[in-house]
C-alpha cells in the first residue's frame, strides 16, 4: 500500500475531484479527513470510504476562516494522531466578465477561497507535519496561461503556483514537499454549465487527446505526488490537461 500509515486531509472532499482523490487515498490505506463546506457531500464521501473498510472522518470547514482551518488540522490530529498529506483542493470558479465589470466583492470571494484558503491550510498544517510529508495544492492551467473573462480565477490560480514554490523552498530542508497540480477541463459539476453552451463541442475536445479529463485521472496524479514515489519532486506544478497547453 502506497500510503500505509499515512493520514491525509482533502479539502473540497465532497466535490468530484476531491472525492476521487479521497477514495484513491483510502484505497492505498491512508486515513482520510474529509473537509468541505457542503456537509452532506462531505459526509457522503467519508461514508463511502468507511463502508468499504477504510477509515475516514468529516469536518465541515469554511476555508476562508482561519479559526475553522486551524480546527480542521487540530481535529484531524486528534482523530488520527498525525498529519502527513494535505490536499488543498477546495476552490471556486467565477462568472465570465471583462475586468471592468468584475465587482470587488466577486474578486474578493474568489481570492478568499482559491488562494487564502490554500495559504491558511499550509500555515496551520506545516507546523504539525513530519519529514516526508507532502502538500498538494490545486491550481489550474488558467494560472499558467491566463484565461480571458475569468481574471479573478486566473489570478488566484497563478498565486497558488507561486505560493507553492515559496513553501517548497522554505520547507525543503525539513523534507516537507509542496507541489501543485494544474488541471485542464475535467468532467465535473463545474463544467456542467458549459455543456449547455455553443462552445461546448469545442471546449470538450480542446486538447491534444481530444477528450475530457476524468476526476480519477487527477486522483492518480495526486496520489503520485502524495506518495514516496515522488520523493525528489518539490516546488513543481504538474499539468494534467491532455496537452491543452501544447496546442
Amino acid at each position: 500500500m502506497r500510503l500505509q500509515n499515512k493520514v491525509a486531509i482533502v479539502t473540497g472532499g465532497g466535490g468530484d475531484i476531491g472525492r476521487s482523490v479521497a477514495l484513491r487515498f483510502a484505497q492505498e490505506n491512508a486515513k482520510v479527513m474529509i473537509s468541505d463546506v457542503d456537509e452532506d457531500a462531505g459526509k457522503e464521501t467519508a461514508n463511502m470510504i468507511n463502508e468499504n473498510g477504510g477509515k475516514a472522518g468529516f469536518i465541515r470547514t469554511d476555508i476562508t476562516k482561519p479559526n475553522e482551518v486551524k480546527t480542521m488540522i487540530d481535529e484531524t490530529i486528534n482523530a488520527f494522531g498525525l498529519l502527513n498529506i494535505l490536499f488543498n483542493n477546495a476552490g471556486v470558479n467565477c462568472d465570465e466578465k471583462k475586468m471592468p465589470d468584475v465587482s470587488f466583492e466577486e474578486w474578493q470571494h474568489v481570492m478568499d477561497i482559491n488562494i487564502n484558503g490554500v495559504f491558511l491550510g499550509m500555515k496551520h498544517a506545516i507546523p504539525h507535519m513530519e519529514p516526508g510529508s507532502s502538500i498538494i495544492n490545486t491550481a489550474s492551467i488558467a494560472g499558467i496561461k491566463g484565461q480571458k473573462l475569468v481574471s479573478a480565477y486566473s489570478a488566484s490560480k497563478s498565486s497558488v503556483i507561486a505560493l507553492t514554490k515559496t513553501a517548497a523552498t522554505e520547507y525543503g530542508r525539513q523534507n516537507i514537499r509542496v507541489n501543485a497540480i494544474a488541471p485542464g477541463i475535467i468532467d465535473t459539476k463545474m463544467t456542467d454549465d458549459w455543456k449547455e453552451t455553443d462552445k461546448w463541442p469545442i471546449l470538450s475536445k480542446a486538447n491534444a487527446l481530444r477528450r475530457l479529463g476524468q476526476p480519477e485521472e487527477i486522483a492518480n496524479a495526486v496520489l503520485f505526488l502524495a506518495s514516496d514515489e515522488s520523493s525528489f519532486i518539490t516546488g513543481e506544478t504538474l499539468v494534467i490537461d491532455g496537452g491543452t497547453l501544447n496546442l
